[in-house]
Formats: C-alpha cells, sequence, structure tokens
C-alpha cells in the first residue's frame, strides 16, 4: 500500500484496498482508516487515532510513521490494530475543524449538528470502531487517541482518562507511566470525546495522549515524544517496554468544568496561560452573568484555557492533584 497519509489526504481511495506482506494482512476501510491484522495469534485488539483535530499534526506524523514500518516489515505485528486519521478535511486545510468540533460530537451527540461534514463523519467513526471491536470480543481492547495542545503546558506530555463508573486498567496504567507522561488527568463526568466514546461504548481501556503545542507538518520535535513512540511501538510489537526512568507522573482529577453559557463570559486569565499553571485560592477566574467561578481549593490547576470556545462548550478545566490511591484501579 502507498503511504497512508498521503492516499488519506488524496481524497481518494487506493487502487487496491485490502492486501498483505510477509507479517501482516491490511485492509483500507474508508478515508484514513486502515485495518491491519497479524498472520498469527493475538490478544489485543487496538485502535490507535489522531487527527481529531486537522493541526494536530505531532501524533499524525507519529501514526503514520508506525504505519509505515508496519506494513514495510520494519517492525513486526503482534495485534490487530484500526487506525484512525478522524478529520482528513480538516488536516488538509491545516485546521482545527471545519465546522464544529467532532471531538464534541461522539456518543451519538452528532446528532445534534446539521451542517457541514463533520457530524457524519462521527457517525462513521463510531461505527467503524464498533465494528472493528464487535469482530472479535475475546480480545482485550484498547484505544489511544492521540492529540496535541492549542497552547504549550507545564507538562508537555499528558494524559486524559475519561470518566467511566469501573475502575480503570492497571497495565493500561503502567503503560503510561512507562511512556513517561509527565502528568495524567481523570475526568470526573461523561464527554464527547472519541476517548470517552470508546470507554462508554465500547468498553475499552482508553486514554487521550496529548504531545506536546500545535504545529504545522514538519515543525514538530518528535524527538521529545521519543519515550512515546518506543511505548506505541513495543504495543503493537508486543515488545518488551523499558521501565520508567523519570519521576513518576502527577496525577489530577477535574473539580469544575468552566463553561461558556452567555456572550458576556469572560476568562480572566493572560492569553498566553499555559496548561496546568497554577491559582491560589479564592482567585476569580470566569464570570458572566449569574455565575462566578472562583478557586474553591487550596489550590487549583486550569487544563485548556480558551474563552474563543462556542456556546455551551468549556472554556477551561479546573483540575486538583490527588494521590495514586485515589485513582481506581482494577
Amino acid at each position: 500500500m502507498p503511504d497512508f497519509l498521503s492516499v488519506t489526504l488524496s481524497g481518494h481511495s487506493p487502487q487496491i484496498t485490502q492486501g498483505e506482506t510477509a507479517n501482516l494482512k491490511w485492509q483500507w476501510l474508508g478515508a484514513g482508516v486502515l485495518m491491519l491484522t497479524p498472520h498469527g495469534s493475538y490478544t489485543q485488539s487496538v485502535v490507535l487515532s489522531a487527527g481529531i483535530h486537522g493541526n494536530e499534526t505531532a501524533p499524525i506524523e507519529i501514526i503514520n510513521q508506525l504505519v509505515a514500518e508496519l506494513l514495510l516489515g520494519e517492525l513486526p505485528l503482534a495485534v490487530r490494530v484500526l487506525v484512525i486519521l478522524g478529520n482528513p478535511p480538516a488536516i488538509i486545510a491545516g485546521e482545527r475543524y471545519l465546522i464544529a468540533d467532532i471531538n464534541r460530537m461522539f456518543g451519538g451527540r452528532h446528532q445534534s449538528y446539521s451542517a457541514g461534514e463533520e457530524p457524519a463523519r462521527a457517525a462513521f467513526l463510531e461505527q467503524v470502531m464498533v465494528d472493528f471491536f464487535d469482530a472479535d470480543n475475546q480480545s482485550i481492547r484498547l484505544h489511544y487517541d492521540l492529540h496535541t495542545a492549542i497552547r504549550g503546558s507545564h507538562h508537555t506530555r499528558f494524559g486524559l482518562l475519561p470518566y467511566q463508573s469501573a475502575p480503570y486498567s492497571a497495565a493500561m496504567l503502567r503503560w503510561l507511566q512507562d511512556i513517561e507522561l509527565d502528568a495524567l488527568v481523570m475526568h470526573t463526568s461523561a464527554g464527547g470525546t472519541f476517548a470517552h466514546f470508546s470507554s462508554e461504548h465500547c468498553l475499552a481501556a482508553s486514554c487521550t495522549l496529548e504531545l506536546g503545542k500545535a504545529l504545522p507538518f514538519g515543525q514538530n520535535q518528535l524527538a521529545q515524544f521519543s519515550a512515546i513512540i518506543a511505548g506505541l511501538r513495543a504495543l503493537v510489537s508486543g515488545e518488551q517496554l523499558s521501565k520508567r526512568s523519570t519521576e513518576a507522573m502527577i496525577l489530577y482529577r477535574v473539580v469544575k468544568s468552566l463553561l461558556k453559557q452567555h456572550t458576556d463570559f469572560k476568562l480572566l486569565v493572560a492569553d498566553d496561560t499555559l496548561n496546568f499553571t497554577r491559582f491560589k485560592q479564592g482567585t476569580l477566574l470566569a464570570e458572566q452573568p449569574n455565575e462566578l467561578y472562583r478557586v474553591q481549593h487550596d489550590a487549583e490547576w486550569i487544563l485548556f484555557p480558551n474563552p474563543r470556545v462556542a456556546m455551551g462548550l468549556r472554556a477551561g478545566i479546573m483540575l486538583v492533584q490527588m494521590d495514586e490511591c485515589e485513582l481506581p484501579i482494577v
């Protein structure tokens, strides 16, 4: 098969939509969606997604290189893999999205959107994922959705666990530690993200991975994500991943979503505020008619501050640190 990313961005399906190499079978399932199945036995079914936001290029480059290594036989395949580039038109345009944010549409939320191709794309990705996991009910289910943040961060590499009522996978958390994430955030309410969809509707062990700041193609310093790249290679090939050599990742949980519910909403932080900036108790951070938000705990950290989001969406997330014993694990 030709280069996965190039074919995706061409807007056309490859002339040949399935084939095999010495190590695997591959099948093109639609624009930016490729399934790879090893010839041998496997115990895991893994979804790797990137490009849900079209301008987040580092994860796209990482996933494309991984696919190339697998197809060329430079890396053995030991798991069943579904690779997804989430929003090809936005990737082509170099934009986060064209009409609306796909990563707010999953779990059927796309039905409340009418404009553009993105609601239909969200519905298609939901179905592709469900079909992939349902085709093999015996294997362990994993989903890693790779992103980059709009702005810089005090933690360059961090993960977000979707809210779920069941405990989180201990094996997944060990892997997240060993790929040397700086921090891990636990959501405390349901959301419309792709990772939440796979957790809630497919019962997969899921995590959103945030890799640095969004930059154009060719400007990413992928060396700063070498441990994550090594982790993905080990995941798909069945190789042993080296144990973490740095300090343990810092754990946070969400205590408040700052929702923009009025045209006069104001987020009272500087435009260059980094993710995981700390604020002390009593600091006024957001105001809109009939609502003020002041920091409630001794200290809170802000994540994804963005006052320019659409009405009804979150303009920031407030976090507190937590101990590992507070994270439910099985």
